[in-house]
């Protein structure tokens, strides 16, 4: 269960939270990341597979619990505002292969952004917030 978990859990990094994937392999920190969330989520893990719940059940509740704590990704949100504001950009970065590298520098720039305007479920939504990165990425872009 515990391996199980710590792929799943990496999996949805890599996929959904890719800036928290990079600085935690930069800080040669992910071993030590993904046993130390798993291990929090154990204990329930172990319980419900003592209740007779079905494994597949088990490990879906407990990623439910790992993903929450990581909170909406502002690599996804830079990256959607890109796609639908700057597609041109987009699709060039796409071909290049280098959508992925470029959107983490752009989320680095937006940094003081983020700071200044908070960043959780609601304020992905935020029109200034919105406004204010599109200008931070037609900067970078320029």
């Amino acid at each position: 269960m515990e391996t199980v978990l710590k792929e799943r859990l990496w999996g949805y990094i890599a996929s959904h939270n890719p800036e928290l994937m990079f600085e935690l392999q930069e800080k040669y920190q992910v071993t030590e990341y993904l046993e130390q969330k798993v291990a929090g989520v154990l204990p329930e893990a172990n319980g419900l597979l003592d209740q007779g719940v079905a494994p597949v059940t088990v490990q879906e509740i407990c990623l439910q619990q790992l993903i929450e704590e990581l909170g909406p990704s502002k690599f996804l949100f830079v990256k959607r505002i890109l796609e639908e504001e700057f597609p041109i950009a987009y699709d060039a970065l796409v071909q290049s292969k280098l959508l992925t590298y470029e959107v983490l520098n752009m989320l680095d720039n937006c940094g003081a952004i983020f700071e200044k305007f908070g960043f959780d479920e609601q304020s992905g939504v935020q029109r200034a917030l919105r406004y204010a990165i599109m200008g931070e990425i037609n900067e970078y872009l320029n």
